[in-house]
């Protein structure tokens, strides 16, 4: 179905160097990548450019976009969100999301991965010492970061900082015209070997998404689409939180099946019980 086909990576911050080997090598395409297609128009980490819509339909609208412009039947894209992780808030999460697009066969196929492995930060700082310390606490230079002023007055904004000299001639800059100086983690993918991988990782589940096919229709793209809740506590039998089955769902003829116990577990530690351990 995709052997020969030429596919479009719609990105501007180098996606493709993990995307195109991997999509390429399963899915036997010829991978493209537009030089002046503009994804920030659709929402930029730092703040210039508000995503107006939720990830989802960001990252299908931006693949679509690609795809119109450019003449492609065949594209993919990512999307990433950062913040706490849906299910251990005190943790900071990069969720990415990635989208498969066929428009000659009617197919469009998701895949998502949520990782706690993230240097997803922001401050404000008075020094140069508090400065330093985000910077190596951030991986920094290796991870870029971002400099802005602070305050009702000021937006002054500086990415893509990867050296120590620029970072301290931006902050000494900034610093004259404020008390405090806004710093933050560039979380574009060229310049976030962390948030990089997450991407790899998502795009192998959309490849393993893409293999598996419906057996209805024998449509690629049967997976879960839905997770429910109840797995019972092995003390006192109670439903928990934790996954009892995955439903899985074809895109193409909705054909619908329910796996219980997923993971191979048909009782739940009391740990993780409302009742036992309220």
């Amino acid at each position: 179905m995709f052997k020969s086909r030429h596919l479009l990576i719609a990105t501007k911050h180098k996606k493709e160097t993990v995307l195109a080997p991997l999509i390429e090598k399963s899915l036997g395409v010829q991978c493209f990548v537009p030089e002046n297609f503009d994804t920030d128009s659709f929402g930029a980490f730092s703040g210039e450019i508000e995503r107006k819509e939720g990830p989802v339909s960001t990252v299908r609208n931006k693949c679509l976009e690609a795809m119109r412009i450019y003449g492609y039947d065949l594209g993919i894209a990512s999307e990433g969100s950062f913040g706490s992780h849906p299910s251990i808030p005190f943790l900071p999460a990069n969720e990415e999301i990635v989208i498969f697009i066929d428009r000659k066969n009617d197919l469009e196929i998701t895949a998502n991965k949520v990782e706690v492995e993230t240097n997803f930060s922001t401050e404000e700082i008075k020094t140069w010492k508090e400065l330093v310390d985000f910077a190596n606490e951030a991986q920094f230079p290796s991870h870029a970061l971002l400099l802005r002023s602070s305050g009702e007055t000021g937006n002054v904004l500086t990415k893509g900082i990867t050296d120590w000299d620029h970072l301290k001639a931006r902050y000494q800059k900034l610093q004259k015209d404020s008390n405090t100086v806004f710093v933050e983690t560039d979380m574009r993918a060229l310049y976030n070997p962390t948030r990089m991988k997450v991407i790899e990782k998502a795009a192998e589940v959309l490849v393993e998404k893409i293999k598996s096919c419906c057996p209805h229709c024998n449509s690629p793209g049967f997976g879960v689409t839905a997770a429910k809740t109840g797995l019972p506590c092995e003390l006192c039998g109670s439903p928990t939180k934790s996954t009892l089955s995955h439903v899985y769902k074809c895109g193409k003829c909705s054909y619908t099946i329910e796996k219980e116990h997923p993971f191979g577990i048909r009782r739940e530690n009391p740990m993780y019980c409302d009742i036992c351990n309220p």
